[in-house]
């Protein structure tokens, strides 16, 4: 796939997922449904649920995350709550006008261009938080969170992109 094709795939993907509404419940939910998957693919993750206003919902930390993990999820959170994208997104989106983080004026300390950021979308609200991962590489994150949430969401048909 073309970095356009990928682009318009992952704005696909978060047009089709989003939520009618979002609990701590569904947080809850959501959450543990990730874990089930990182556990079922022997994954040593670190998954939080966050909302904009900086409370934690959900976080899990596999054996073998640590802090530094934690600073990686914060990065992401931070890049998908600025832009209201996924973090896989914006690493596109600077792929393809041959940008750096530096470029759009952000410091690669506190936000991260890569896969593992998804947005929280309410339908007719906007975005409300961020679900985030890491400890694999990141398209394998992205992936993850896409096919979790289109699963919660029982939404069937959604492109994904397992390589790049």
């Amino acid at each position: 796939m073309t970095i356009e094709e990928l682009s318009s795939v992952l704005q696909m993907q978060e047009e089709i997922l989003q939520f009618s509404s979002f609990t701590n419940a569904d947080a809850w939910e959501l959450g543990n449904l990730i874990v089930a998957e990182a556990a079922k693919r022997g994954a040593a993750v670190l998954i939080r649920i966050r909302l904009n206003n900086g409370y934690t919902v959900f976080q899990y930390g596999m054996d073998g995350t640590n802090m530094y993990h934690e600073q990686w999820l914060t990065r992401k959170e931070n890049t998908v709550r600025l832009t209201e994208k996924s973090s896989l997104r914006m690493y596109m989106d600077l792929r393809e006008r041959g940008e750096t983080l530096a470029d759009r004026l952000l410091d690669e300390k506190e936000y991260a261009a890569c896969g593992g950021g998804f947005p929280i979308r309410v339908e007719e609200v906007g975005v409300i938080g961020t679900v985030a991962i890491t400890g694999l590489d990141h398209v394998s994150e992205h992936d993850l969170l896409v096919k979790c949430i289109s699963k919660y969401l029982h939404v069937a048909e959604v492109p994904r992109i397992r390589a790049m």
